[in-house]
């Protein structure tokens, strides 16, 4: 264990810390890092946007051009729309790209113990915190369901929760059972965004903690590792959100010899055409 003749304690905080408190409302570290995030996001976003031209250019502008094109057809695979894909792309384009950029800036030395206000870290990864995970997935819930009812109505979307007659008590049972299972996306998206990245985060603080003052050098693997965890984890959430949509949208034109399907058998339908 040489190691560990020269390891210290690695520290890990699992829950966020307040960092100062406005006009009541406490201000968590991820929080201020969301925020920094979200703002930083956008200016690049729009200095991208008015640097895009017809002939592709290196650099940011040829990631946020491959990422947006690489999103803009995952809605077209899904919806089979292409003006449905441009109409709904802005969305889940900087949904994406607020997600992957947040968990890769993240690993930057900056994040974390580097700097710290009143003995807490003044900044933490924002989908390192189950609220801030939380957060992203009920808004982009409320999102889809927006989207859904304003391409079918609001009759048709309640519609496909239920399946049969209703004459029938298991079609309620059943539409009942269909909307909890609806809601209980929010949490499925929340967790695994949260477990990945705060896992990640963990065996980052450990291996460079065992490193002691070649930490930086121990940790680089998993440093690597969490890069491609990152945008992996990026891509299945907006992948599933698209999912979603997509079942909600394409149930409401189903005809009644297709009404039998479940909400399950369907993103498995759109997954295995996004992945084709």
């Amino acid at each position: 264990m040489i190691l560990g003749r020269f390891a210290i304690d690695p520290v890990i905080h699992i829950t966020p810390l307040t960092v100062f408190n406005f006009h009541g409302l406490a201000i968590t570290n991820s929080m201020l890092y969301g925020l920094a995030c979200a703002l930083l996001i956008m200016i690049v976003l729009i200095t991208v946007a008015r640097r895009m031209t017809l002939k592709p250019k290196g650099g940011i502008t040829q990631v946020i051009e491959v990422g947006t094109d690489f999103i803009t057809d995952l809605l077209k695979s899904s919806l089979g729309s292409e003006e449905k894909a441009i109409k709904y792309a802005p969305y889940f384009v900087a949904i994406f790209f607020f997600i992957l950029f947040s968990n890769w800036l993240g690993l930057l030395p900056i994040v974390g113990e580097a700097f710290r206000s009143h003995g807490e870290p003044l900044l933490r990864p924002f989908t390192a915190d189950l609220n801030g995970t939380l957060a992203a997935a009920t808004i982009t819930w409320l999102l889809v369901q927006y989207f859904a009812i304003r391409e079918s109505g609001p009759v048709k979307h309640l519609r496909h929760y239920f399946n049969g007659s209703f004459k029938n008590p298991i079609t309620l049972l059943l539409g009942v059972f269909e909307m909890f299972s609806d809601l209980t996306r929010i949490a499925s998206l929340a967790l695994r965004l949260f477990l990945n990245v705060a896992i990640g985060e963990i065996i980052i603080a450990v291996f460079s903690a065992l490193g002691g003052s070649i930490g930086s050098i121990t940790a680089l693997p998993f440093t690597i590792l969490e890069l491609l965890v990152g945008a992996l984890q990026a891509y299945i959430f907006v992948m599933l959100s698209i999912m979603y949509l997509a079942v909600a949208v394409n149930h409401g034109g189903h005809e009644e010899s297709e009404d039998h399907l479940t909400v399950d058998e369907v993103v498995h339908d759109e997954a295995g055409k996004a992945s084709n």
